[in-house]
């Protein structure tokens, strides 16, 4: 924001009341909660871009729209299907562009388009404030797994895509499907499928810690509500990421995008899924560590670092802001993606940093500078 008002000249204007000119070299912010659903959210965007243009006497007018990570997601959806929900299971979304009337480009600063591995993490351990290969701080005790596991958002950013992302003890491909509420349950992902959080959540007892100082007494809970809570959250997951996956055989796509991201931090892209027989039961690996298979091979935590990471800004990987994987169709003439991704720039920052990064910034700035002088 500062960067736009500073260099860019821009004024921030009022959503219930822009000022005179507001039509022009305006700014206008978009807070939305970034726990609750992403169509929602989108939906409140594109109502809220109706009003404002009914308010400027401006029909015509369309903005350009900045998001970092998920709001790259809700500026996309809204583009795509304007004020529209996701359609009933089994029906397949119909791209309308109603959105486009109001959005005119779509700047993405480290958007998760193919879905990130990180997200993944956050529902298993708690979200990190460090990023990357950075051992895993928790925030102050805050979003922990159980908080996570609450938040709708956080499923919708689960990775997707034609390539698989999860490994097996020997570093192969492994199959799954993370829509399904039996794999989460199979590998004991998430709080809901913690035995002891169970326990706890069916006795009425809510907390990080049993006795602990955020512990909570509540009413005795039924853990189906649980399952239950879970298969409706991946099952809006897999119908948003559907309508955000799916590229029309013919026509242009009225809505460029910008990718601005980060590909020199090592970012989490394929958990290693392992199976403790002593014990029995699975281990997720979300860092790395040195593994030794069923068959006595061993896997040094260098090669396994290669295997589990890839290029990115420590959450969101190169390919997912890229959307490579998303679809065999080429829309960028620039990039090997269905995405219509008109210019793309990368530089050594981390997701966090994305925005306040001085490289980016200056490139943002001048292709909204040269729109405006070609007007």
């Amino acid at each position: 924001l500062n960067a736009l008002k500073t260099y860019g000249g821009y004024r921030e204007g009022d959503w219930d009341n822009p000022p005179s000119g507001g039509d022009a070299d305006t700014l206008y912010v978009f807070p939305y909660d970034w726990r609750r659903d992403n169509v929602e959210t989108a939906r409140a965007l594109v109502r809220r871009i109706a009003d404002l243009k009914h308010k400027l006497n401006r029909p015509d007018l369309r903005f350009n729209i900045i998001g970092h990570s998920m709001g790259g997601l809700v500026a996309r959806y809204a583009a795509r299907y304007g004020d529209a929900d996701l359609p009933p299971a089994g029906q397949t979304p119909v791209v309308t562009w109603a959105g486009a009337s109001g959005i005119n480009k779509i700047f993405m600063f480290g958007t998760p388009n193919e879905g990130s591995a990180e997200a993944f993490a956050t529902l298993l351990e708690g979200y990190s404030v460090q990023e990357g290969l950075r051992r895993r701080v928790r925030l102050l005790n805050k979003l922990s797994r159980e908080d996570a596991m609450t938040l709708p958002s956080i499923y919708q950013l689960l990775p997707h895509g034609a390539t698989p992302r999860f490994l097996d003890e020997n570093l192969q491909p492994l199959e799954i499907d993370l829509y399904d509420p039996a794999t989460w349950r199979k590998y004991g992902w998430t709080s809901i499928n913690d035995p002891v959080y169970r326990a706890r959540y069916a006795r009425g007892v809510e907390g990080e810690e049993p006795g602990g100082a955020e512990d909570e007494r509540k009413g005795a809970g039924d853990p189906a509500i649980l399952d239950a809570y879970l298969s409706v959250v991946l099952e809006r997951a897999r119908r948003f990421h559907e309508a955000l996956d799916l590229f029309p055989p013919v026509g242009p796509e009225p809505v460029p995008l910008f990718a601005f991201g980060g590909d020199c931090e090592e970012t989490l892209f394929a958990p290693v899924i392992l199976r403790d027989e002593k014990k029995g039961r699975w281990l997720t690996l979300t860092s790395p560590r040195e593994i030794r298979a069923s068959n006595n091979r061993r896997f040094s935590r260098k090669e396994v670092t290669r295997a589990m990471f890839q290029p990115g800004d420590g959450r969101v990987t190169r390919r997912s802001l890229l959307g490579t994987d998303l679809a065999t169709r080429r829309t960028s003439a620039l990039f090997d993606t269905p995405l219509p991704i008109a210019y793309a720039v990368f530089i050594c920052d981390t997701h966090s940093g994305l925005h306040n990064n001085k490289i980016l910034q200056n490139n943002a700035l001048t292709l909204l500078v040269n729109e405006v002088m070609k007007e």
